[in-house]
Parts: C-alpha cells; sequence; structure tokens
C-alpha cells in the first residue's frame, strides 16, 4: 500500500501511473531489461495492485463518511450557539434603548434647569458689571485712577477691557457736560492700544507666538487692530530682509547686492498687486511708506557698496588675466610729463622708451571685456532699481567713471602703450607688425563699450544734468584712445616703409636696369618688384582685417602715398638703359597692380603718373616734347621731368637736355 500510495503523487496522470507501475515490476518492462519480458507476472501483478486499490478505496470512503457525520454534529452545535448569541443581542440592546431614553429625559431635565439659572443669574452679572464700570468710570470723573488694573502693568488685559467698554459708554454721553472725562477716556483709550501694540511687537520679536495671540485677541475689539496687522506684516518682512541680507552684508558683498535687489524688486512687485485691492485712498503713499521703512537703512549706503564692489571685482578680473599671461603691469604715467612724452613721440614720431618685444600678444582679452561689462550691466541695473529718483543720475556716473577706468584706462589704454612700445624703429628688419591687431581688438572692445553706454546708461542720465558730463568725459577717452591708435598706426606704416626700403635695397641691383646683354633680358619684372608687391599685398590685407569704414581708406590712403613716394625715389637712385628702362616700367607696371588693391582712387592715380614718368626713361630723343607734353605729364614740374631724362644712359650722348632748356 505504501507504494501504491507513491504511485499518486501530484499531479496525477493515468498513463503515467500504469508506466511506472510496470515498469516496478520485475519483467514488466516494455523493452525487456535483465530480466525477459513476462506478461502472466504483470498480469498478476496489475491484478494484486488492482486489489489493493479496492482495498484502499473502502478504508478512505469509511475514513470520510466518518468525517462527514462530525461535520454535521459540530454544525448543529454551531447553530445552537449562534442563537442563543442572537438571543443575548437583542436583550441588550432593548437595555440600551431604555437607557438613552432615560439619558434624554434627564438632559431635557438639565437644560432646563440651566435655562432658569441663567436667566436669574444674567441679569446679576450685568448688574454687577455695570456698577463695576461705575466705579471706575467715578475715577476718571474724579481724575484719580486708584484701581490696581490701571496702574499695574501685568493687568494690561483688564485693563483694556474696562477701558474698551468704558470708551463705548463715553461716546454716547452728551459732550457739554461730559467732556473732561471723554477726553480723559479716550487718552487712556489710545495709551492701552500703544501699550498692547508695542507688546505684541515686542513678543513677534521674542517669537513667542503664544502671547502674540492673547495681545491680539484684545486688540481686537479695538480701533487700532489693522495697525495689529500692519505691524505684524512689517516685522515679517524686516525679519526676512534682515535674514537674508545681514549675513551678506560684510561676508559676500556680490550676494549682498544680488539679495538686496532681489529682494527689493520682489517687495516692489507685492505692492503693485496689492494697490488692486482696496487699501484706502492713499494706498500708494502707505505702501511707500512701508517699503522705504523696511529697506531704507540698506539703500542710504547701497551706492557705496556698489562702487566698492565694482573697484574690487575690476581690479581682480584685470589682475587675474594678468596674471594668466605672466605679465607683471608696467606703471604707465600720468600727468604732465606723460603728456609731454606723448607731444614729443607724435611730433617726432620716436620711441620714447625701451621697445618691448610682445611676442604677438595683444594684451587685448574680449572675454575680459565681457566679464566687465557683465557687472557694470548689473550694477546699472541695481543702480536703476535701488537708487533714489533724485540720485540716479549721479549714481549711474559714478558706476560709468569705473567703468571707464577698469575697461578703458587699464586695459585698453594699457594694450595701446604696451603695442606703441612694441613697435619696432622704421630701419628694423624682418620685423613683426602687431598693432594693427591691437587696433582690431581695441575697436571691437570699443565698440562693445559704446553700446552698453547707449543701452543702459543713457536712459538713466538722458533727462539730467549728467548727461552732458558724461559725454564729455566719453569724448575724451575716445579723443585720447585715437591719439595713440594715429600715433601707432603711423609708426607702423613708417616700419612697414622701412621694411619695404629693406627689400629694396637688399634685392635690387644696379645691373637690373643696365643688363650686360640688351638682347637677353628674360624677366617680366625685377625680383626686387616682386617681393616688394607680395610684402604690400600682405599689408594691405592686415589693414583690412584690423580696421572697419573710413578708417580703411584713410590708412591704405597713406600707406599708399608713403609706398608712391618710396618707389619714386628708389627709381630716380639708378640709370637706364634702354632694355633697362623697358623693366623699370615692367616694375612700376606691377607696382601700379599692386595699388589697385588698396582701392583708393589718389594712389592709383600717383602710379599712373609715375608709369608715364617711366616712359621717358624709353622714348625717342625726338618724342621726348610730345610725351612730357602728353596728358598725365603736362601738369607736372619741368625739373622733375628733366630729373627722370637725366636717368637715362644716352642723356649726354643724344644730347637730350636741351629738350628741357
Amino acid at each position: 500500500m505504501a507504494t501504491t500510495a507513491q504511485l499518486f503523487e501530484e499531479p496525477f496522470d493515468a498513463d503515467e501511473y500504469i508506466e511506472r507501475l510496470a515498469w516496478r515490476t520485475p519483467g514488466g518492462g516494455s523493452k525487456g531489461g535483465a530480466e525477459a519480458f513476462d506478461p502472466k507476472r504483470l498480469l498478476e501483478e496489475f491484478e494484486n495492485h488492482i486489489e489493493e486499490l479496492k482495498q484502499l478505496d473502502e478504508k478512505i470512503q469509511r475514513r470520510v463518511e466518518k468525517l462527514e457525520h462530525q461535520c454535521h454534529r459540530e454544525a448543529k452545535e454551531f447553530a445552537h450557539k449562534v442563537q442563543d448569541l442572537q438571543r443575548s443581542n437583542q436583550v441588550a440592546f432593548q437595555h440600551f434603548q431604555e437607557l438613552d431614553e432615560h439619558i434624554s429625559y434627564v438632559a431635557t431635565k438639565v437644560c432646563h434647569l440651566g435655562d432658569q439659572l441663567e436667566g436669574v443669574n444674567t441679569p446679576r452679572q450685568r448688574a454687577v458689571e455695570a456698577q463695576r464700570l461705575m466705579t471706575y468710570f467715578n475715577e476718571f470723573l474724579d481724575g484719580d485712577l486708584r484701581s490696581d488694573v490701571f496702574n499695574n502693568p501685568e493687568k494690561i488685559k483688564e485693563a483694556a477691557d474696562i477701558i474698551q467698554k468704558l470708551h463705548l459708554i463715553a461716546q454716547e454721553l452728551p459732550f457739554d457736560r461730559f467732556a473732561d472725562v471723554k477726553a480723559k477716556i479716550a487718552s487712556k483709550y489710545h495709551d492701552l492700544e500703544r501699550q498692547l501694540i508695542q507688546e505684541f511687537t515686542a513678543a513677534q520679536r521674542r517669537g513667542e507666538i503664544g502671547r502674540m495671540r492673547e495681545v491680539a485677541a484684545v486688540l481686537l475689539h479695538f480701533k487700532g487692530y489693522a495697525h495689529c496687522v500692519d505691524v505684524y506684516i512689517k516685522q515679517c518682512q524686516e525679519a526676512h530682509v534682515r535674514e537674508k541680507l545681514d549675513e551678506t552684508r560684510h561676508s559676500d558683498v556680490e550676494q549682498y547686492l544680488k539679495n538686496l535687489y532681489d529682494l527689493y524688486t520682489r517687495t516692489t512687485a507685492l505692492a503693485t498687486k496689492l494697490t488692486e485691492f482696496n487699501l484706502g485712498s492713499d494706498k500708494h503713499t502707505f505702501l511707500s511708506k512701508l517699503i522705504k521703512s523696511i529697506f531704507s537703512s540698506y539703500l542710504e549706503s547701497y551706492i557705496d557698496m556698489e562702487r566698492e564692489y565694482l573697484r574690487t571685482r575690476g581690479a581682480m578680473i584685470l589682475q587675474r588675466y594678468y596674471d594668466s599671461k605672466n605679465h607683471q603691469k608696467r606703471p604707465i604715467g600720468t600727468g604732465s610729463i606723460q603728456e609731454l612724452k606723448e607731444r614729443i613721440r607724435q611730433a617726432t614720431n620716436l620711441p620714447l622708451g625701451p621697445i618691448i618685444d610682445t611676442h604677438g600678444e595683444t594684451f587685448l582679452s574680449p572675454e575680459l571685456v565681457v566679464n566687465l561689462l557683465q557687472e557694470t550691466r548689473h550694477a546699472f541695473e541695481r543702480c536703476n532699481r535701488l537708487s533714489d529718483p533724485s540720485d540716479l543720475p549721479k549714481n549711474a556716473f559714478s558706476i560709468f567713471l569705473l567703468l571707464v577706468d577698469h575697461l578703458c584706462v587699464e586695459h585698453i589704454d594699457y594694450a595701446l602703450e604696451i603695442g606703441l612700445s612694441a613697435i619696432p624703429s622704421s630701419d628694423a628688419k624682418n620685423a613683426n607688425l602687431y598693432f594693427l591687431d591691437v587696433v582690431q581688438q581695441a575697436n571691437s572692445i570699443f565698440h562693445l563699450f559704446d553700446k552698453q553706454f547707449n543701452d543702459q546708461l543713457m536712459p538713466l542720465i538722458s533727462s539730467s544734468p549728467k548727461l552732458a558730463e558724461c559725454l564729455h568725459k566719453k569724448k575724451e577717452v575716445i579723443e585720447q584712445m585715437e591719439v595713440k591708435l594715429d600715433t601707432g598706426i603711423d609708426k607702423t606704416i613708417n616700419c612697414m616703409v622701412g621694411q619695404m626700403k629693406h627689400i629694396l635695397a637688399t634685392e635690387q641691383k644696379k645691373t637690373d636696369f643696365r643688363p650686360e646683354d640688351e638682347n637677353n633680358v628674360m624677366i617680366q619684372y625685377t625680383t626686387a618688384c616682386s617681393k616688394v608687391c607680395a610684402y604690400v599685398s600682405r599689408q594691405v590685407e592686415h589693414v583690412r582685417k584690423s580696421m572697419d569704414g573710413k578708417n580703411v581708406d584713410t590708412v591704405l590712403m597713406e600707406l599708399g602715398v608713403r609706398f608712391h613716394r618710396l618707389i619714386h625715389e628708389h627709381l630716380q637712385q639708378y640709370s637706364y638703359s634702354s632694355m633697362g628702362g623697358m623693366l623699370a616700367i615692367c616694375d612700376v607696371a606691377e607696382y601700379r597692380r599692386c595699388a589697385k588693391d588698396f582701392r583708393v582712387p589718389l594712389v592709383l592715380q600717383l602710379f599712373d603718373t609715375l608709369h608715364a614718368l617711366c616712359n621717358l626713361l624709353v622714348v625717342a630723343p625726338d618724342n621726348l616734347k610730345q610725351v612730357c607734353s602728353g596728358e598725365q605729364l603736362t601738369n607736372l614740374d619741368r625739373n622733375l621731368l628733366h630729373a627722370f631724362v637725366q636717368l637715362r644712359l644716352d642723356y649726354r650722348s643724344a644730347r637730350l637736355g636741351r629738350h628741357f632748356s
């Protein structure tokens, strides 16, 4: 039976059950094995197993019947218990109903008795209260407040209740007979009201919410209760403002200024929203005074802290930049000595100090400029919001002066001074000219400076006398920069011309224009001409990238005029054979092609005239007069024409001088 029970393991499968039974039987396996298949033995095993199953079924059936009988018996017993509980519950419910009716009856009697007692006690209490008030009224009438309630600060709550009632009574009395006593009661009324508001304020500062609740409950019946609300709101704002500002006022000025601007802006915005409500006819004045009382101590010192912060912040930004360049700022002279040096430098174009090698560094930083302008923009915004309207132009002007000092003087002007000192002398060889890069960056920076001047400063000062001061200061700064820019550009052009002169001196040979074999000249123009034109083209492109507007044409015209003068003087140093003259014409033609890149009519005209002059080097002697009378040469000085003709090798042999006699 145990074996059979094992075969009934879950999940039960009849086919699986038969298969497992067959495998357990010796000789019953379908695939053979150690013993051959024995159907009789398997049949016998099946019959025995069926018998065992029948016995197991009978045993289980008897057990089931026994459990069913036991279940029926217990169900009947449980039903009897439930019936008994239901009967007990019904009895208890009836008792509760009776008790509830009895309680209701007693309560009705008690309420009735209370009403009767109240009907008797209320008139008595009123009479006692009236007598008590009459006693206190007599004290006011006599002018001698003897009662402890009016003299003991700890009984202010009781005194407030009495005076509030006496004040109402006094309103009903005729003025002619009780004017004096009414005035005394009113005086005490206002005095107690003031004391209560002071007590409320002190409790709020101490954080005693319970005491605040008590005092507010007493003030509720006074006319000054609304003032109590005002005090509460003001105190809340002052506590919040003080917490936000005092903790950073000395430790972090930047955060302090940001917090002050933010709190003041939010407070004024809130006041604007509050004006939409019915706060009385003078609500704007009231809200303005309230805001002023909260922020007055901070607004009075605002501009001083703003200036000090900008001064410190600007110096830090500048120093951080120069430290990043490993540069120690050189002291730049000021006053009359510096002005004298500047005048001498402009008049003589001589370096008044050692030439500095900046290695191509302009010492101008767009990032630094953006940081300074950003700080100044925030300062202008704070100034506009936090300054008194009468002080706004003056405060804005003081911020502008700090920007001028940091950006224009300490950065741009310093970079121009360094750039001027770094410009090599005009006879330097292979000089690197970085001053034009300084010019380009200085112009870009000043455009940003000018934009901030127009966008943010002008609206703050446009209707005040400070406008003239600002415009004068800006003009002064521009003029100082332009003087140094003009000086630097002039020195740079001199260096360019010096470099051209050096190229011509080293590359131009006397034999270029007096070739040994007149019939075997294969070049289109000389090497010197080629190198000079290449150098000039690079410098023209450099000028165009470094400047804008009319400045480009002005500088290129000056460079072009000096370029022409150099070539003109250079050509007069040589003697020309017939083929050499042709080569000189080719050189000048190349110079003229280079001059077209200037896009300046005057420069092109000068080279056209020079090209016409060079024709005098090759024209037949009999045609000299005709050529000199041509359109391009007819207005030139005869001495100049004669000087060019004298450069011909055949001048004496062909007796060309007679054409100018």
